[in-house]
Parts: C-alpha cells; sequence; structure tokens
C-alpha cells in the first residue's frame, strides 16, 4: 500500500506541476488568445477532477501508514471541490462579462489555491524520505 501511496502521490504532484507550468503555459504560447482561452476553460475542470481522484486515492492509500500525509492529502481533495465547482465558474463569468480586476482576483486565488495543492503534496512526497 505504501508504494502505491507514494506512486499515487508522485503522479498528483507531477501531474499538477506539468499541468500548472507546462500545459497551461503552452497553449497561451503556442495558440492565439481566442482559441487558447475556451480550450484551457474546456480542460480545467478535467484538471480538477484529476487533482480530487489522486488526491483521494492517495489519502486512501497512505491512512494507515502516515496520518498526517492522508490528511494533506484529504485536504487537498476537498479543497478542489469549491475550487472546480464554484471558483472556476466565477473566473468564466469574470472573462465573459469582461470584468478584468475581478478576474485578476479570482484568477490569483486560483494559482494560489493550485499553487498550495503542490506545495502540500510535495510535501507529502518528502515526508516518505523521512520514514
Amino acid at each position: 500500500m505504501v508504494t502505491l501511496a507514494l506512486l499515487t502521490t508522485a503522479l498528483l504532484f507531477g501531474g499538477m506541476v506539468l499541468y500548472a507550468f507546462g500545459f497551461a503555459a503552452f497553449l497561451f504560447t503556442a495558440l492565439p488568445p481566442d482559441v487558447a482561452g475556451p480550450t484551457i476553460r474546456r480542460a480545467f475542470p478535467h484538471f480538477y477532477l484529476f487533482v480530487m481522484a489522486g488526491s483521494a486515492l492517495a489519502a486512501a492509500l497512505l491512512a494507515s501508514h502516515d496520518g498526517t500525509g492522508a490528511a494533506l492529502l484529504a485536504l487537498i481533495a476537498i479543497t478542489t471541490l469549491p475550487t472546480r465547482q464554484v471558483l472556476m465558474p466565477a473566473i468564466n463569468r469574470a472573462t465573459d462579462h469582461k470584468q478584468k480586476a475581478r478576474f485578476q482576483i479570482l484568477h490569483g486565488l486560483s494559482v494560489f489555491i493550485t499553487l498550495a495543492h503542490i506545495g502540500m503534496a510535495g510535501y507529502v512526497l518528502a515526508r516518505f524520505l523521512n520514514g
């Protein structure tokens, strides 16, 4: 179980890093803004499902070995739900209504949440090194 927990946490961490720093950035440099925006909007719900499922599975696999790590992974899963269901639609509405200031604030919050999730998953990975 511990090996599966490690692999699942590593997949979660790597997937979040790749999406946040690779895929999203690539879209906006490779595609025109009128194509990149709608494309990223379609991709984010799937990203959040990946984060929720991966972190919940990793938490379940790790629970009997490391309660603190499992709790952090569960926290990622729990906080991703309102990010997906409330924050993401609010960001989309701000974009649709051309509310640039509101978009900046909401988008900044979503970036902060994603970076916090990446940090928590990285911390859990580091805990594997210390047994």
